[in-house]
Order: structure tokens, then sequence, then C-alpha cells
């Protein structure tokens, strides 16, 4: 049994399809403040959150992800989520993001994503899935959720929400860190 340190089912089918197995969410799981000072802080934190509620024999997984713009020091970062304010939705997030890059040169960034998880004997794995870029003018397409829009793959001539799933799942940083985490639990 796979539990995905969330309450958010649709995080559930998406990692359940990059790993090839099903992935429950954890009843009654309640996201800690991610305080930590690395992805791989914050996906621990989310593992505690959930050790206390999930069923003897589990596997619990959790992940932290965000954009880093080179132009912008690495942010959104960490704050990916909550980037502009916390009142945003994804295309609000998007908004800021390109009016603080406005006529920056180096339209550099990336997408990072730490799984961990705690296999039922207390075997910790950690996994890291990194995708290079840039940030685009504007946004495009109408697939993927969050800044996908404005994500240009390298070597990619599509954003990343103009990918098919199939297509970003292959070369996202998720996709990347899904299919090593994968390999490990020997799924």
């Amino acid at each position: 049994m796979i539990l995905l340190a969330t309450a958010n089912a649709g995080k559930c089918r998406e990692l359940g399809r990059l790993l090839g197995t099903h992935v429950d969410p954890i009843e009654g799981y309640v996201a800690p403040a991610e305080t930590g000072r690395s992805y791989r802080e914050n996906a621990w934190l989310k593992i505690e959150a959930a050790r206390a509620l999930a069923p003897a024999g589990a596997t619990l997984v959790a992940d932290d992800s965000g954009l880093e713009v080179t132009a912008l020091c690495g942010a959104p970062g960490l704050g990916s989520a909550r980037f502009g304010g916390p009142r945003l939705d994804d295309a609000g997030r998007v908004s800021v993001l390109l009016e603080r890059l406005a006529g920056a040169d180096d339209r550099s960034a990336r997408f990072v994503c730490v799984l961990v998880a705690l296999r039922p004997d207390g075997e910790p794995i950690e996994v890291e899935g990194l995708v290079d870029g840039t940030i685009v003018a504007e946004p495009r397409g109408a697939g993927g959720f969050g800044y996908d829009p404005v994500f240009l793959p390298r070597g990619e001539t599509r954003t990343t929400a103009e990918l098919s799933s199939e297509e970003k799942d292959a070369i996202s940083h998720r996709g990347r860190a899904a299919r090593e985490l994968r390999v490990l639990l020997e799924l």
C-alpha cells in the first residue's frame, strides 16, 4: 500500500500513473507549514505529519517541488505555490512571474521535484528530478497546471502546458523523480 502525504486525490492519480501503481491519499491529512530550508526538508515535514495517520504496513511518500528562475535568484523556489501572495491562483502567480521578469535577458529556469518515501520497515528513500528550460513571454497551452503555460523545457518548442500528459511525464521533474522512485521501491 502506497500513501501520499496529501488530501488531494488528483495528486494521487498523477503519482500513481507515474509509479505504475495505485496511490491513495492519507485520510485526515493536513499539510504542515513548509518551514524547511530545502525541498527535501519540506517533503520530510510532510512525511512526519502523515506518519501518525498512516496504517501499519504502508509506504509513505511525500513530495515538494518548485520553479527556480535564474534572473530572480532562484525564486519562486520553495515558495512557488505561494508566490505573489496567498490569494493568487495559478494564473495570478504566472502573471506576477512575468511582471518580475519584464526586461530580463536571462530567462533560464528549472523545475525541481524531491520525492521522499518511508518504507514500512523505516527505510528512507530520497530522489530528485530536474528539468531545465526557459520562461516564455506569454502563457501558451491549456494543459498542465501551475507555471506550465510559461515553462519551455530545453530542447522543446512547446511549453509544458502544450504537451500531452504522456509527453510531459516523459521529461518533467516529477516524472524523472517518480521513475527513479519506482525502481527503488521495486514497483
